[in-house]
């Protein structure tokens, strides 16, 4: 039987007197790939601090390599061999491959950051251990992000890792990119690496992980083997809600002209020769590996980025779309797929990133901004939508994902569309809000408005949708219902090199 490297006992912190952790336990074998999982806020990321040594808990005892301590210090934390590749990587644009990888070791030594023969063979190795391919000499920023993730995986295992923790590493990554992370943490494992692998992807963490240890408002609800425990189960552990989803089956009969019509749209470079039809009440879903042209469809019907040849129809009747304006005219709204940097201004409030869009519907004479019309439509649709916040005046960046998304379907909805696009719609929510967004799709179809989904998230593309397209190398190669495909028949044809 395989010894601990890391057990926690009893570990709490309290910050101003909330409880981010209370009495957890949380222990990891040698070789063990080990999923710690729990919604935003429910103490993942200040115990991943507590096992690093950034946070100091207030109670409990850390383990680590049969080392006791009661306060544990960063550096004393990689002495163990605790690495973290964090969701951004803290990787350093600037640096090159190598310097990047050997970063962590020079600054334990206390050397400089030279270019000597020795310390590039220990980049050289440890790079063609684990499959990197880039070139040592590549500065880092021009790396894909999955490249950019490998560099700091070298860096940790040049450090002499023993226990990595992957903090939400897949939320960049592409499907292809995700099996080839697991493939390696597979490989680390045969070397005895253990893994704590944070994430809230149910379909990824159920296909890596060994051991689960489930976290909800700072406790401890269960630590159980994968194979004991059934996704219903996991999800009620998680979120303390009993959840499912069935099916979406459109309501409504295809009847006269579509809603929205595309015809032989290209964009050259991107995607050619796209035609689809987008019905009241029905939710349409368009899936492709990233470069299969997803995103650039979707900019093109909202007039981010025209298509340069093609047809687009609403109601039977031919509308231009050569920006953003235009679409909003003709009642398009767009979800983006990075909320953080293109839906949301961050400091700015919640009544704010609702109204922006709409500023028109609440100009008073002489142009005049009438505030409380605009307050209660935010109020309206905090309530509609259930966004979590006892104040719309309280700045967006300091709601969770789930919410902040919540934030951007209001913004559209206020402006009275009968299309939405949601490009990637859960992207970075838990499993609570993923399902409540699904909700939210839904009841807006039945309500008629057509809706388009763009992502490479097979489950919840096929769990959603009622007409899938398949995209791959700009080019639709396949349309499918959804009772008559599977998610296998979905992933294959994604990845095809057809």
């Amino acid at each position: 039987m395989s010894k601990n490297i890391l057990c926690l006992k009893g570990i709490s912190k309290a910050f101003g007197g909330v409880h981010a952790l209370d009495n957890v336990d949380l222990c990891v074998k040698e070789g063990q790939i080990h999923c710690l999982m729990g919604e935003n806020g429910s103490g993942k990321s200040t115990l991943i601090k507590v096992i690093s040594g950034v946070y100091q808990p207030d109670s409990g005892e850390i383990m680590l390599n049969g080392n006791l301590y009661h306060k544990l210090n960063p550096a004393e934390s990689v002495r163990q061999g605790v690495q973290i590749i964090y969701q951004d990587f803290s990787v350093f644009p600037n640096l090159t491959v190598a310097e990047n990888i050997i970063f962590g070791q020079t600054v334990a030594e206390k050397q400089k950051l030279t270019h000597n023969k020795k310390k590039r063979q220990n980049a050289a190795k440890i790079a063609q251990e684990i499959g990197l391919k880039a070139d040592l000499s590549e500065i880092v920023e021009n790396l894909s992000v999955a490249e950019k993730q490998m560099v700091a995986i070298c860096r940790a295992l040049l450090n002499d890792a023993k226990l990595l923790i992957f903090d939400e590493p897949t939320t960049a990554l592409t499907q292809k990119e995700v099996k080839n992370l697991f493939a390696l943490i597979h490989k680390m494992q045969k070397k005895g690496v253990s893994t704590l692998f944070v994430s809230h992807k149910l379909e990824e963490v159920f296909e890596i992980a060994e051991e689960f240890t489930i976290l909800r408002n700072g406790k401890k609800v269960i630590t159980t083997d994968a194979a004991s425990i059934t996704r219903e189960k996991f999800i009620f552990y998680m979120t303390g809600r009993q959840l499912s989803e069935k099916q979406f089956v459109m309501n409504v009969c295809k009847t006269g002209d579509p809603l929205l019509e595309v015809r032989d749209l290209s964009m050259e470079g991107f995607y050619k020769n796209v035609n689809f039809s987008l019905y009241p009440g029905e939710i349409l879903g368009i899936v492709g590996l990233l470069g299969s042209g997803r995103t650039e469809l979707a900019l093109s019907l909202f007039g981010v980025k025209p298509a340069d040849n093609g047809k687009i129809l609403k109601n039977g009747k031919v509308i231009q779309i050569t920006s953003i304006l235009e679409a909003m005219k003709n009642r398009i709204g767009y979800v983006p797929e990075d909320r953080l940097s293109e839906g949301l201004f961050l400091p700015q409030s919640i009544n704010w990133n609702v109204g922006i869009a709409n500023l028109k519907a609440y100009s008073g004479r002489f142009g005049k901004l009438e505030k409380k019309k605009m307050e209660q439509v935010s109020e309206e649709y905090v309530k509609q939508l259930d966004i979590a916040t006892d104040n719309i005046d309280k700045a967006s960046k300091f709601l969770s994902g789930g919410n902040q998304q919540k934030v951007v379907i209001s913004r559209w909805l206020s402006c009275n569309p009968d299309i939405m696009i949601f490009n990637c719609p859960t992207v970075g929510v838990d499993i609570a809000a993923k399902y409540d967004i699904h909700d939210i799709l839904r009841k807006l179809a039945s309500k008629n408005m057509g809706i388009i989904i763009i992502s490479d998230d097979i489950p919840e593309v096929y769990a959603n949708c009622n007409r899938i397209f398949v995209m791959n190398k700009g080019q639709i190669i396949k349309e499918l219902e959804n009772v008559e495909t599977s998610e296998e028949e979905l992933y294959a044809l994604m990845s095809s090199n057809s």
